[in-house]
């Protein structure tokens, strides 16, 4: 029987990734697409010298797109002699512009934390961010102390609108979804060129410009429905940074502006609770006005329907209507209409304080 030739070994993606960014860094004048597929890790175990090298050609021009998508600055140069040759083209990375800041550096425990927190994200919404992290810390040379990387746990990002909303970000690409607000009874398809993604008091906001409307919106990414789609046709010129902040300044501008009043049962789930987010001293043993500042008056009414009779909202009086909206929805969704207890209809319940006033 003959010989059976070595099958090539396999090279992870995230291998074949660093590879070429490494080599597109060490090389100043750049490499052409044979000089990549015949010498860089990843690409020369398959390459066929003479040979058909189709599919490794576009697996390199997908690889091209993942490196430019997690931030790298891969360049092409065009050769003097024969300029618009695509055969004749090199690719390179500036080390100066991927380099970290001069006066920026991390001991092995520095860049070990690093690396932990990274791989914490290294599946599911962010894990582009994840990989661009992990690639550029691998590229400074620095030892760290690998075997706690075992023990990191991993997270996602549930809502499932985030990943297309950052690519479509990175790409410059206006985007449609449909958005259902609280008090409508079906959602309302929504153009946005959308800015910036944040986190802010436990929730994803979308922050972007409506393309509809001519004006800056924030959306939350728990309320939008369906998918989110590019729409064809239709770009634009990413602003650049500092749009992130903005968006947390305005919604930490809103939480700061909006503060409800509320009284706890004494003891309660609720008191323990919500006097831990409150903005002055309370004893959640004692009953007493909590304040509670927040961004979204649904979000906070649907928590504190949540609560029951634990709970009296005393103001704003929007939020204190939203709540007793909420409750007599769940009441009137498990009464039985036959029933004519008069009990069934003080829905809120009454003041913790034994006051009986309705919610």
């Amino acid at each position: 029987m003959p010989p059976i030739p070595d099958q090539p070994s396999r090279v992870s993606v995230e291998e074949r990734l660093f590879s070429l960014v490494l080599a597109l860094i060490a090389t100043e004048i750049g490499l052409t697409k044979a000089d990549i597929l015949s010498n860089v890790q990843g690409y020369r175990q398959r390459y066929a010298p003479g040979g058909d090298n189709a599919s490794l050609e576009r697996q390199f021009e997908r690889d091209k797109d993942d490196i430019r998508e997690l931030g790298i600055p891969l360049e092409t140069v065009e050769p003097p002699d024969d300029p618009g040759s695509n055969h004749h083209l090199r690719y390179r990375i500036p080390k100066g512009l991927y380099d970290l800041p001069a006066d920026v550096s991390f001991s092995a425990e520095e860049l070990t934390l690093l690396k932990l927190a990274s791989t914490v994200w290294r599946e599911g919404s962010l894990s582009a961010e994840s990989r661009r992290a992990l690639t550029k810390l691998h590229s400074l040379g620095v030892d760290a102390s690998d075997p706690v990387l075992g023990y990191s746990p991993s997270l996602r990002v549930r809502e499932a609108s985030f990943e297309p909303l950052s690519k479509a970000m990175d790409r410059g690409h206006v985007v449609s979804f449909l958005y259902l607000k609280p008090g409508e009874e079906s959602p309302r398809r929504r153009r946005v060129a959308p800015q910036a993604v944040v986190l802010h008091d436990g929730r994803w906001h979308l922050f972007g410009r409506d393309t509809e409307a001519d004006a800056t919106r924030t959306f939350l990414l728990s309320r939008i429905v369906g998918p989110v789609v590019t729409v064809p046709g239709e770009s634009f010129v990413p602003d650049g940074d500092g749009k992130g902040q903005e968006a947390l300044r305005e919604l930490d501008a809103l939480w700061h502006a909006q503060v409800a009043e509320v009284t706890a049962r004494p003891g309660s789930d609720a008191a323990v609770r919500l006097s831990k987010r409150s903005s002055g001293n309370t004893d959640p043993a004692a009953v007493s006005a909590i304040a509670l500042h927040y961004t979204d008056l649904n979000v906070l009414a649907d928590e504190l329907a949540g609560y029951g009779p634990e709970v009296l909202v005393r103001s704003p009086a929007s939020l204190r209507d939203a709540v007793l909206t909420r409750l007599i929805g769940v009441r009137d969704a498990h009464t039985d209409p036959s029933s004519t207890d008069p009990s069934s209809t003080d829905p809120a319940g009454t003041d913790p304080s034994s006051e009986g006033e309705p919610r």
